[in-house]
């Protein structure tokens, strides 16, 4: 644990180094002479190495790359144009590759941003639909972490699947008025490919190897997805993944005072997703989001903001292919967001946690930079924040049984287990963050469940990322 706090800090401290190493001239900001704010001008270049973690997805190693043009400074913090770039590993069997650009000038009086993402995960998060109706065994995986327990095979696999998803968008947003309110439209083309080959979730010759006598995973041990599959509550059409081919439409409402750490203003959004079968589509649907982000400046200077945001994401409709369920969509500059749990939908509670048709979510957060100073030509902040998250099914997936009759008391007993429906999923934490030039955020944060059934969301999670959640 020491090495790798260890690690991180010296990759913050070689990225301010390298991150000074522009081509830009800085002037001293006349606007706030008591935090004497450099502008940033001209490219800048914020090299780090991904050393980081999340309970998710484990320890990860990799690299990453942000490119910022601040053109002759009239527009900083906010960026002319933004290249990000990343190629991560982790330690339990994902990759994460990014390429995404965002560019405000070189379609006049419309920002363009377009993005590619591949995520190859060993063993995702499934833990089934409509949140606590689908019980999560945690007793059972509890037993199968012991490692000087024989009697207790590992239990985790039951609650995974392997998983591609491949995910390109290109967004346009253009000034309906004052800048203020603006229209949305974009192309988003995903692939997702569920399950390991010969129909099975997982590669348990994998997951089970060098594991210790009683320990591995039983070949005739089905898992959550096999039984959804045998109950009819997920279809051979859908079990496997399929193609998206989709058209976003929306409206948004933007007052923020700066995008990378806003302090002041409102960020709303509302948008509709249309994938229908001409379109390519393998399994058409029609869904919906809306999001509203406030930012209250409770002391001024960015030394005390109250933030949060809400959220719906909804289906016209009783159909969508689950694989789509579990992200918080986007237009604009950044990207879906996947896992209704994690460090980027709700900190704290394990991945994908929550899965239905409808989930309402919402994240509330007090921010405090407790100190400000420049380095090396840089601006460099640090702060810290306690926060509260939470979100829930509003709309169910059918989970009615549609198998065969042989598999039907397996169901029964399934269901008995679980809630006759979902209720709120709460957390709770705090965190502190590393900013530089108000762009270049480190955060390391940690989540905790609360409430009656907190042991069904797990045991909490830390994670050390980029940026703030919104």
């Amino acid at each position: 644990m020491k090495l790798r706090y260890v690690l991180v800090l010296v990759a913050l401290f070689t990225a301010t180094g390298l991150y000074a190493q522009t081509t830009d001239s800085e002037t001293i900001a006349t606007e706030a002479p008591a935090k004497k704010e450099i502008i940033k001008t001209g490219y800048n270049f914020g090299p780090l190495p991904a050393v980081a973690f999340d309970a998710d997805k484990g320890f990860q190693l990799g690299a990453l790359l942000n490119i910022y043009d601040f053109g002759d400074g009239s527009m900083y913090p906010n960026t002319r144009q933004h290249w990000y770039f990343e190629a991560s590993f982790f330690t339990k069997g994902s990759q994460l590759f990014v390429v995404s650009y965002d560019n405000r000038f070189l379609i006049p009086g419309v920002r363009w941003s377009t993005a590619i993402t591949i995520t190859n995960d060993k063993a995702m998060d499934f833990y089934g639909f409509n949140g606590y109706m689908s019980y999560y065994d945690h007793e059972r995986v509890a037993l199968g972490k012991d490692k000087n327990d024989p009697t207790h095979y590992i239990y985790t696999p039951k609650y995974r699947i392997n998983r591609l998803a491949i995910l390109f968008k290109s967004d346009f947003v253009g000034n309906l008025w004052d800048n203020k309110l603006f229209w949305e439209a974009g192309y988003h083309l995903s692939y997702f490919k569920q399950g390991y080959k010969n129909q099975s979730a997982l590669n348990l010759d994998k997951i089970n190897k060098n594991k210790k006598e009683g320990k591995a995973f039983p070949e005739d041990e089905p898992t959550i997805f096999d039984q959804y599959r045998q109950w009819g509550l997920i279809s051979e059409d859908e079990a496997w993944g399929g193609l998206n081919s989709t058209v976003r439409l929306g409206l948004l409402f933007d007052t923020r005072d700066k995008e990378g750490a806003p302090s002041r203003g409102i960020w709303a959004e509302a948008h509709v997703m249309l994938a229908p079968k001409w379109l390519g589509t393998s399994n058409p649907y029609y869904r919906y989001s809306a999001t509203f982000r406030h930012y209250v400046p409770i002391v001024k200077n960015d030394i005390l903001t109250f933030a949060y945001r809400l959220n719906y994401e909804g289906t016209f409709g009783r159909q969508a292919p689950y694989y789509v369920l579990p992200y918080i969509t986007t237009v604009g500059q950044s990207y879906d967001r996947d896992g209704m749990g994690g460090y980027r939908t709700i900190r704290g509670i394990m991945r994908s946690r929550v899965e239905g048709l409808d989930m309402v979510s919402y994240n509330a957060e007090l921010r405090w930079r407790f100190v400000s100073f420049t380095l090396w030509k840089q601006n460099i902040s640090f702060g810290l924040n306690v926060f509260s998250d939470g979100t829930m099914v509003t709309k169910n997936r059918d989970m009615t049984f549609r198998g065969e009759e042989k598999y039907r008391a397996d169901y029964d007993a399934y269901m008995a287990k679980g809630e006759g429906r979902d209720l709120p999923h709460i957390t709770v934490g705090g965190g502190l963050r590393f900013i530089m030039n108000q762009n270049f955020i480190v955060a390391f944060e940690y989540g905790l469940p609360v409430g009656r059934l907190r042991k069904q969301d797990g045991k909490g999670a830390f994670y050390i990322n980029t940026g703030y959640l919104f």
